[in-house]
């Protein structure tokens, strides 16, 4: 028995967008700059391909880039919007603390270079404050960037009133959506959203592909030199096939976005309920204003790792909040944004459901995670103190 619930991680490829992939190679194989029938065949599939995305997002087709997934997508964004504005004297941006690493690396290089980042807070329930964003705002800011929702707790960020406070100053606003395209509502006008990131494999499409949207007059800045493809934006020869099988998997699972988010929610719901008769966990992040399909809980007591470890001995695919780099434990940073301590934050489990989990699924993994934190705290020194009074609980 295997259940996959690392959807967050990545997702299994839509049969529909294997089956567009296959016939675009072995019948669109051509290059799509080519003058040549079969170069132009290949440019009218990858063009419809653009114009099916930007439909889902309610942008033009001349506004979507296609580039390797969301982290060039975001460096491409971000530093464009930095180099826009240090030509007109401003040099601040203003972010989150738990944005995925492809910002906040970006961020970092920013300021190597003179560049000042103010870094919002994101509170114990993982939502930035539209009027602490407004505060923040300064007459050298260049940029706003804040993702449409957390890729560990799933919080999904107030979008729209960010975009609009953004708009009424001049600023531009960059949202990474990479969490969040495909399943979720977006409307890049209505949001007033001016760069948005995503990447197909996090919908089913394949890994290696994603897309960068920039509204029409917005100054990008090229991050790979040598072609006049993407409008000059981004040289080298179009991945064809993996371009179609990402508008394939995108129109795919939009069309069906309601039935999963209804669907996904009782999922979801149950599951948060389940494992919160674990004694002394918490649930990360907002109950409500999360991904359909997140589940993110902290556990005392137990390291995260072993959990998973355990979990996936009886066929449970899941991931932690806590990793192993180099031979040391770093908690995650996400966590440590909304102030969990670092004891707690090791403790960490991220579920991410698909439609293709099941009733049936959830209850495995209730019962199997009670289980293995029951097992882990049986031989844990931490929980003994805890236990014995030595240390006191936090959760």
């Amino acid at each position: 028995m295997m259940i996959y619930a690392d959807n967050a991680a990545t997702t299994r490829m839509s049969p529909a967008a294997i089956k567009a992939m296959t016939a675009c190679m072995e019948e669109q194989y051509g290059n799509p700059s080519s003058l040549y029938t079969l170069g132009q065949n290949a440019r009218e599939v990858l063009e419809q391909a653009r114009a099916d995305i930007a439909r889902v997002i309610n942008a033009d087709p001349k506004e979507i880039y296609f580039t390797s997934g969301g982290s060039e997508a975001d460096n491409q964004a971000i530093c464009s919007a930095a180099a826009n504005g240090k030509r007109n004297g401003k040099t601040h941006i203003i972010s989150t603390a738990f944005e995925h690493h492809a910002v906040l690396h970006t961020l970092k290089k920013l300021e190597k270079e003179g560049f000042t980042v103010t870094l919002l807070d994101v509170h114990e329930d993982g939502l930035v404050r539209p009027e602490e964003l407004k505060a923040a705002i300064r007459e050298d800011t260049c940029l706003v960037t804040v993702m449409y929702a957390n890729n560990e707790i799933g919080t999904i960020q107030p979008v729209a009133e960010i975009g609009a406070i953004c708009k009424e100053r001049g600023i531009p606003f960059h949202t990474d959506a990479v969490q969040a395209v495909g399943h979720l509502p977006i409307d890049v006008k209505a949001q007033q959203i001016d760069l948005l990131s995503a990447s197909a494999h996090k919908f089913h499409g394949p890994k290696g592909i994603g897309f960068l949207y920039a509204r029409k007059g917005f100054r990008l800045t090229n991050l790979i030199e040598g072609g006049a493809q993407e409008r000059g934006k981004r040289a080298g020869t179009e991945n064809v096939p993996a371009v179609v099988g990402m508008a394939e998997a995108l129109k795919e699972i939009s069309g069906k976005m309601s039935d999963n988010t209804a669907r996904l929610t009782v999922l979801r719901d149950r599951l948060i309920a389940g494992l919160k008769e674990i004694p002394h966990g918490a649930l990360n992040g907002d109950a409500h204003r999360r991904l359909p399909g997140n589940v993110n809980f902290c556990f005392e007591g137990i390291e995260g790792e072993s959990l998973l470890l355990l979990l996936d001995d009886r066929g449970i695919c899941a991931s932690s909040g806590s990793a192993c780099t180099s031979g040391s434990l770093d908690p995650s940073h996400v966590l440590l944004a909304i102030g969990r301590v670092h004891d707690v934050a090791h403790g960490s489990l991220r579920l991410s459901l698909s439609e293709e989990n099941t009733p049936e699924d959830v209850e495995y993994i209730i019962r199997n995670v009670k289980e293995v934190v029951a097992y882990l705290r049986s031989f844990s020194p931490v929980w003994r103190d805890l236990m014995s009074g030595k240390k006191s609980f936090i959760l």
